[in-house]
C-alpha cells in the first residue's frame, strides 16, 4: 500500500477560496454501511474507514485515494458496527461485533490493531464475554496523555426477546497495552433497560475523555438521555445516572424509506486550548417536534456534567422536515464542532441530501452546509445501519456516510478543509476535468471548460497555499473547451501536493495534482 510519492502535510492557508466540495466513493463494495472514520494526528493524509459487515479502508493522501479491503478475525469472526480510531503513537484500531468459530453470534467486543509496515491487522484480543449474553452497539475512545482505550457497549442477556425478566446493560472495559489485553467489564448504569433494542433499550454509550483523564459516557433508555462519569480511570462510577435530557419520542426514529434509524447521544469532550476547554457535548436527534420534523439537538455542560443546557436545534431550516442519522466530533486543534447528517430539507419525497454543521463558539451558534453532490433515494427493505461518521482534525474534516443508487449502496466521503472556505456550491462560469496523468512525472494535460467568455487564470499552489506557477494569467477565452499541457520542471516543481486552480472574475475551480518521483 506504499505509495511512491513523495506527500507533505496537508495544510493549506486561508488566502484559497473554492466553492464546492469534492465528494469521493471509498470502495466499491456494494453492501456497506455504517460507516466509521478516522485522520491520524500523527500524519493527515493518512485515514483510515470501515464499514459494515467486515470491510476496512486505507488512504494516505487526505482521502482522495483509497484501498480496501476485507478484515478478517479467525478466531473471532468479524460482525460489523467498525469504530476506528488511532492511538498516541498513530497506529490504528478496527474495533467490531463478533462471530466466533467456537462460542456465540457477537458474544463479545473484538478490538484488531493494524501494522502499517507489513499491511496486516492482529488476530485481535477481546473483551466483555460473559457466557451467550450479547454485546453489541460498541465505541472506543483513547486518552491522549496515558494511551489507555476505554470502551463502552450494550450487553443484551438475551438480543431482541420482549421477557421482561431480560435486561440490557450499559458495559465498560480499558486496555493499558495497547488491545492486548482488557479488564474484567463491569456494568457502570443505574437503570436498565428491556432487550428488545428500542427506545427502552439502554444504547448508544460513546465515551469521552477529559482534559484530566475523566472519562465521560451517555446513552439513552427508559429515563431518556443519562449521563455517567469516573474520575480514576473506570475504577469507580457515579452512584446515579445524572438526567440528560427525556429525549422525547425515543431513540428509535420512523423515517420514511429507512429500515430503521436511531437518535442515539454522541458525547464529546474538548481537549484543545480554545475558550471551550473541558466542554462535554452530547448530540442526539429525536421527533420532538412531530413525528414529520426530526430534528439534530445538542446539549452541553461546563461543569463536568453535573448540569446540561437546553438542547439547542443544530439544523436551521424551517419546520416539517426530516434531519436524522446524526454524528459528531471535535478538532481537537481548535475546538471547533463538526456535525454531520441526513438532510430533506429541499423535497417532499424521499430524496435525502447529506449536510455537515459546524460551530466555532461552544456550540451556540451553527452554519449548515450541504456536503452531498447530489440526492439519493433509501429504500425501506435494505439496511442502511446505525449511524454515520465523521472526523477533523487541524481544519481537515472528512465526514462519512452511506447511500444508494439503483438499490446498491456504497461508502462516500467529502474533502472539506476549513481552511479553504466553506460555502454553498455557487453556479460557476468554468468547469475543470482532472488532469491526466495524475500522478504524474513530468507533464500532465489540464481541460477545462468556460461556459461564458471572459479571462480566465490558471494558478498552481503547494500545499502551504503559496502561488508556485501562474501558466495563465487574466488571458482571455471564448466560451468552450480547453486545454493546457503543464510542464512541471518549466516551474522547477519538486515530487509532492499540489492544487491547481481555473479561475474568473466570477468564481473558481479546484482539483488537487500529484507530482510522482522519477
Amino acid at each position: 500500500m506504499r505509495k511512491n510519492i513523495a506527500i507533505l502535510l496537508f495544510v493549506l492557508a486561508p488566502i484559497l477560496v473554492f466553492g464546492q466540495y469534492q465528494n469521493v466513493q471509498i470502495g466499491n463494495y456494494t453492501s456497506a454501511n455504517e460507516p466509521s472514520i478516522w485522520i491520524n494526528p500523527k500524519n493527515p493524509l493518512e485515514i483510515m474507514a470501515g464499514s459494515n459487515n467486515n470491510f476496512w479502508y486505507y488512504s494516505e493522501d487526505g482521502g482522495y485515494t483509497w484501498d480496501a479491503a476485507v478484515l478478517s478475525s479467525p478466531e473471532y469472526g468479524v460482525w460489523g458496527d467498525p469504530v476506528i480510531m488511532t492511538d498516541t503513537a498513530g497506529d490504528f484500531y478496527y474495533f467490531h461485533l463478533s462471530n466466533p468459530v467456537i462460542g456465540n453470534w457477537i458474544d463479545r467486543i473484538v478490538c484488531q490493531k493494524y501494522d502499517k509496515e507489513s499491511g496486516q491487522w492482529s488476530p485481535g484480543s477481546y473483551m466483555g464475554l460473559n457466557g451467550d449474553k450479547a454485546q453489541d452497539k460498541h465505541w472506543a475512545v483513547i486518552d491522549p496523555q496515558t494511551n489507555i482505550i476505554y470502551v463502552t457497549w450494550t450487553q443484551f442477556d438475551d438480543y431482541g426477546v420482549s421477557d421482561p425478566s431480560c435486561q440490557s446493560n450499559i458495559r465498560f472495559s480499558k486496555s493499558a497495552d495497547g488491545g492486548e489485553s482488557w479488564t474484567e467489564a463491569i456494568s457502570i448504569n443505574e437503570v436498565h433497560g428491556n432487550c428488545i433494542d428500542s427506545d427502552e433499550t439502554t444504547e448508544g454509550a460513546v465515551p469521552a475523555v477529559g482534559p484530566n483523564g475523566e472519562i465521560y459516557v451517555s446513552w439513552s433508555g427508559p429515563e431518556g438521555i443519562v449521563f455517567d462519569r469516573s474520575f480514576d480511570s473506570g475504577d469507580s462510577w457515579l452512584d446515579e445516572d445524572i438526567p440528560v435530557d427525556p429525549h422525547i419520542g425515543g431513540w428509535d426514529i420512523n423515517i420514511p424509506g429507512i429500515s430503521r434509524s436511531n437518535g442515539m447521544p454522541v458525547t464529546k469532550c474538548d481537549l484543545s486550548d480554545s475558550p471551550y476547554r473541558g466542554t462535554i457535548y452530547i448530540n442526539f436527534a429525536d421527533q420532538r417536534n412531530g413525528v414529520d420534523d426530526t430534528d439534530i439537538w445538542l446539549t452541553k455542560s461546563t461543569d463536568q456534567g453535573d448540569s446540561w443546557s437546553e438542547p439547542v436545534r443544530i439544523n436551521d431550516d424551517g419546520p416539517g422536515n426530516q434531519q436524522f442519522f446524526t454524528w459528531m466530533t471535535i478538532d481537537q486543534t481548535n475546538g471547533y464542532l463538526y456535525f454531520v447528517y441526513y438532510d430533506r430539507r429541499a423535497y417532499d419525497d424521499n430524496r435525502t441530501d447529506v449536510y455537515m454543521a459546524w460551530s466555532g463558539d461552544g456550540g451556540e451558534t451553527f452554519t449548515n452546509v450541504k456536503i452531498s453532490e447530489s440526492p439519493f433515494v433509501p429504500w425501506d427493505n435494505i439496511f442502511f445501519g446505525d449511524y454515520n461518521n465523521i472526523a477533523a482534525h487541524d481544519n481537515m474534516v472528512r465526514p462519512i456516510w452511506t447511500r444508494m443508487d439503483d438499490g446498491q449502496r456504497s461508502i462516500h466521503t467529502a474533502l472539506v478543509d476549513m481552511t479553504v472556505g466553506i460555502t454553498e456550491t455557487p453556479l460557476i462560469p468554468v468547469s475543470m476535468e482532472q488532469n491526466y496523468p495524475n500522478p504524474f512525472k513530468q507533464t500532465t494535460l489540464i481541460n477545462y471548460k468556460i461556459h461564458q467568455a471572459g479571462k480566465v487564470s490558471l494558478t498552481v499552489y503547494d500545499q502551504t497555499g503559496r502561488t508556485v506557477a501562474m501558466p495563465i494569467n487574466q488571458v482571455y477565452h471564448e466560451r468552450g473547451k480547453h486545454e493546457y499541457q503543464f510542464i512541471a520542471r518549466n516551474w522547477n516543481l519538486n515530487p509532492g501536493v499540489y492544487f491547481y486552480e481555473i479561475s474568473s472574475d466570477k468564481q473558481a475551480v479546484h482539483h488537487k495534482m500529484i507530482i510522482a518521483t522519477d
